[in-house]
């Protein structure tokens, strides 16, 4: 029996002629009509080094998946760099590339009545974008992750691309000089790959292997080693296996797999925008979940890894400690996560962990033995209050003071914050709010690398408090609070705070407050009114109008 049922309504019969004489232009032979059609989703470009090497990866899976029986069919997705585009108006389209990902993948999948699809990507919206489509079209598919970059190295110590945003800070508070400044920036990135600290790419290529979506081990492979290109061509090998046995993303993105993400997304200490894309995700599954689970997790999972941007180490080091499987395995062995849960291998998490030992090589201190984790619980809470009716996400472990009361130094954009960082202009005890940058009022809810690493380098990462309606990178830490909803575009009580309004954060009660009477801010409510649309047309406009809450994870379907 052919396997090709989608593809058979392009293909078949004698009505399908035409459609056949194109198919033969691009190499389809007479047998090859028979065959399964798979479409590779391909994110390469140039503009990042997270993507640079994912042609690389589309040709082995391709020559993969023909050896494999089956006909690929290579389609380009796009990507925005957040690096690049960090503390620029350009930010604001890289949460909305997320969606222009996912729809394009759905598009020409659903077009040419593909059989499965396999979706290469490596930077932070590739991810969640081509998972957010697997969900939606529910016919076999596969990620395969470009791989985390290796670190970079000056005077003896390993550097990421946040030591370039922090150092901007150290040199304005004249702390290092232009000398070192440029140094850091000269080596901080050596060559292809994702950010390499457990920032927000790592983060989700370590959740979609927890959800079952990408092979094993694929998650923190180094984007320039040879163990990333075979990985390419096991997930199209695993992908018509999966076509053959008709295993369907809905059938391994189930409720109890998003929570095994989540699990694994705490023992990593992951980035805070794990939050917002596992729950677009699994809108796009149609698997209830919510900010509230988020944190049901995170009383029970502790950070079992040393991981940047808190931490010391980067994924490829996490990787050589025993990488997720270790991680997942040690959650297994104390009922944290769920072991009947399929994966994309067709085996149960169980039968993937079996050969798997139940504790870290002693030898390696990226994973820490169970009795001594980092944190004994996870770091991403969330917080509600006055402030934050419907939630905000803030990483709460490691900091030294978890509780701040402070004026509030109020800003409308991201910018007018930025530079009054700059110009010395926020003191120890503010607490910084940067609102009017949420999914619909930025619109697409940038994020506050800049302006949160320019306080750690002025050495204000436990003693200014930081909330904001926008998000953070994943290399973000301190005290932090981003996702804050309802946004101030929508009239949130965030729109609400003057300047010098009493702010509490306090990680601890998971409490996100203004200290302004009731009254007050009913008064301040009916006195609010919206802003204009800052874009009246083009994707931005389509965005703004149709994007939901962060805390339903910015989804606009």
């Amino acid at each position: 029996m052919p396997y090709n049922k989608r593809s058979q309504l392009i293909t078949q019969g004698v009505q399908r002629s035409p459609n056949r004489a194109m198919l033969r232009a691009v190499g389809f032979k007479d047998a090859d009509f028979r065959k399964p059609i798979i479409g590779i989703a391909n994110g390469y470009s140039t503009i990042t080094p997270c993507n640079l090497g994912l042609n690389d990866l589309t040709r082995r899976a391709e020559a993969a998946a023909k050896k494999a029986g089956a006909m690929p069919q290579t389609f380009g997705t796009i990507t925005v760099s957040d690096g690049i585009s960090m503390g620029t108006e350009g930010m604001k389209f890289s949460l909305v590339s997320r969606e222009v990902i996912a729809d394009s993948i759905e598009t020409a999948v659903q077009a040419q009545r593909m059989d499965g699809v396999l979706a290469v990507g490596g930077c932070d919206k590739n991810m969640p974008g081509a998972l957010i489509a697997f969900g939606r079209m529910n016919i076999p598919a596969i990620f395969v992750y470009g791989g985390t970059i290796k670190p970079g190295r000056y005077q003896g110590r390993d550097l990421t691309v946040v030591s370039s945003f922090e150092a901007v800070g150290e040199y304005t508070a004249g702390k290092i000089g232009r000398e070192e400044l440029t140094g850091v920036e000269r080596r901080a990135c050596p060559g292809a790959g994702s950010c390499g600290g457990m920032f927000t790419a790592n983060t989700m290529s370590s959740a979609i292997e927890a959800l079952g979506m990408s092979l094993p081990r694929s998650s923190t492979m180094a984007a320039e080693d040879g163990e990333k290109h075979d990985s390419a061509a096991q997930s199209a090998e695993a992908l018509i296996a999966a076509i053959r046995k008709d295993l369907l993303p809905r059938r391994i993105m189930t409720r109890e797999s998003f929570e095994n993400a989540i699990s694994v997304v705490m023992a990593v200490g992951g980035s805070t925008n794990a939050v917002l894309h596992l729950l677009a995700m699994a809108h796009a599954a149609e698997v209830p979940l919510t900010l509230d689970d988020f944190e049901t997790i995170r009383a029970r999972v502790p950070v079992l890894c040393d991981m940047k941007p808190s931490g010391r180490y980067v994924a490829t080091d996490l990787h050589r400690a025993g990488g997720i499987p270790q991680v997942m395995k040690m959650l297994l062995e104390h009922d944290l996560l769920h072991d009947g849960c399929l994966t994309i291998t067709g085996r149960t998490v169980g039968e993937v962990l079996k050969k798997i030992p139940s504790r870290p090589r002693q030898d390696q201190d990226v994973i820490r033995q169970w009795e001594k984790p980092m944190h004994s619980h996870g770091h991403l809470a969330i917080l509600k209050g006055n402030l934050a009716p419907e939630g905000a996400v803030a990483k709460i472990t490691g900091l030294k003071r978890p509780a701040i009361t402070g004026p509030a130094r109020v800003f409308d954009s991201e910018e007018a914050a930025m530079a009054a960082i700059l110009d010395k202009k926020i003191k120890s005890g503010d607490v910084v709010v940067i609102r009017y940058e949420g999914p619909k009022g930025g619109p697409g809810m940038r994020e506050m690398l800049s302006p949160t690493s320019a306080l750690v380098g002025a050495g204000h990462a436990e003693d200014v408090g930081l909330i904001t309606d926008g998000r953070f990178s994943g290399g973000t830490y301190g005290m932090v609070v981003g996702h804050v909803a309802p946004e101030a575009a929508v009239g949130g009580p965030i729109a609400l705070i003057h300047e010098g309004d009493s702010i509490t954060i306090d990680a601890e009660r998971r409490l996100l407050q203004i200290n302004v009477p009731e009254a007050e801010l009913a008064r301040r409510k009916a006195a609010w009114q919206p802003r204009p649309a800052r874009y009246a047309r083009g994707v931005m406009a389509k965005y703004a109008a149709q994007v939901s809450s962060a805390s339903r994870g910015a989804v606009t379907d």
